[in-house]
């Protein structure tokens, strides 16, 4: 064999697809064939719909996490959240634009990292303490 028949093809797979490509919104990519790449996670171009209905969950129970809390001072109670305590005395009732910014910031990282070994127990988790937190606060208010 002549050394100009011989191709030397460049490996598509030696380096991961970044986290944003030009597949982001036009990519095909819903799973993961090769075992080793489910093992090891990776980026996908389109999510599932029950990863949507869990982000969208936790979003709404962030909402009803902020308008229950501040009843919940309104009535004379107060914050346990270190964190979210100092950030209301500091900004005072638009302590939600913070607090909404930050879940909802965190919910991005996690979609994007869905396919990454735990992180689908990470979101299941917050939505549990969510709703933990939400049947807390509606205690207080209708005992």
């Amino acid at each position: 064999m002549r050394e100009s028949d011989r191709r030397i093809l460049k490996d598509r797979r030696a380096r991961p697809t970044s986290l944003l490509s030009r597949f982001t919104l036009r990519g095909r990519r819903r799973a993961f064939r090769r075992k080793v790449d489910q093992q090891t996670g990776g980026y996908i171009d389109h999510y599932r719909a029950d990863l949507f209905f869990l982000i969208i969950l936790v979003t709404g129970l962030n909402i009803l996490d902020v308008l229950f809390t501040m009843r919940i001072l309104d009535l004379g109670g107060w914050e346990l959240n270190p964190i979210v305590d100092s950030v209301i005395a500091s900004y005072g009732d638009n302590f939600w634009i913070w607090k909404f910014a930050v879940v909802s910031t965190s919910l991005i990282v996690l979609c994007l990292h869905i396919k990454f070994r735990f992180v689908k127990a990470v979101v299941l988790d917050i939505s549990a303490v969510y709703v933990g937190i939400v049947l807390y606060q509606l205690s207080l208010i209708h005992p």
